[in-house]
């Protein structure tokens, strides 16, 4: 039996069989936990579908994370079918590509600062909002997506690192709201992965091949490692962990200072 079994999740963010947030949906799976899926439109229900038929989940909605009238929807859903709800992970960030390229200046525009804030940032406030009442004397568990760019600056990354600087600081503050409801938040810092959703990204293969040569552990985290973490921090091993940023980088952020060939030093 495993350590996620009787709970019931929500996963928000997958976007194919790569995605993060499909790692977590695996592992969360693996140990026994039901499963709801969202999509933000049908060229992603195409994918997200059979996906989430394929372990068995039942209720997959559409979401649009900067709409409160779909929130509201969603929640109705899940109220109607399971009553009350366990965990909540939200995978969700976006900036438009332009504003992920060349120079932070340049690249980031009114528009493109207040876009990556409320589909990065703001939505899971509002999902929070949202499942808080269906965790009501449950050991309620919220997990979001960060990356090193919320804490420090990183080539191409731009806006995006702005908009996760804020997610971080939203999951300290709902931790703080919400602890007395027994509802914990955190957040896992991830090392690079190829997503859909980091294709975005300026320069990500030079990321990639950066960090595998000087991490302490000389390879790239994969969606696995990443999703084994957030099982743990959503089930009750992890029931005195809140309001923290795990980093799941193989000990990159940890480095000050590495040469790929040691025989350099």
């Amino acid at each position: 039996m495993g350590f996620l079994t009787g709970k019931r999740a929500l996963i928000v963010g997958v976007a194919t069989n790569r995605s993060i947030a499909w790692g977590i949906a695996e592992a969360m799976h693996r140990e026994g936990a039901e499963l709801a899926f969202t999509y933000a439109n049908e060229k992603f229900k195409e994918r997200v579908e059979p996906l989430a038929l394929s372990i068995g989940a039942k209720l997959i909605l559409p979401l649009d994370v900067t709409s409160d009238a779909q929130i509201d929807a969603v929640f109705k859903s899940i109220t109607r079918e399971w009553g009350h709800i366990d965990i909540l992970v939200h995978a969700v960030a976006y900036a438009p590509r332009e504003a992920l390229a060349g120079g932070f200046t340049e690249a980031t525009s009114r528009e493109a600062f207040a876009t990556a804030h409320d589909v990065s940032s703001y939505s899971l406030t509002a999902l929070a909002r949202g499942v808080a009442p269906l965790m009501q004397g449950r050991a309620g568990a919220i997990i979001t997506l960060s990356y090193l760019g919320a804490v420090r600056s990183l080539p191409s990354y731009n806006v995006m690192g702005l908009a996760k600087a804020s997610l971080e600081a939203n999951v300290r503050f709902l931790a703080y709201d919400l602890g007395p409801q027994g509802i914990r938040v955190n957040g896992i810092s991830a090392g690079p992965i190829k997503t859909l959703a980091a294709a975005g990204v300026g320069g990500l293969r030079k990321m990639l091949a950066h960090v595998a040569a000087v991490a302490p552990l000389r390879r790239n985290v994969t969606t696995e490692d990443v999703g084994n973490t957030a099982a743990f921090l959503c089930s009750e091993l992890a029931a005195g962990i809140t309001g923290e940023i795990v980093y799941v980088d193989g000990g990159y952020s940890t480095v000050g200072m590495s040469f790929a060939d040691q025989s350099e030093a």
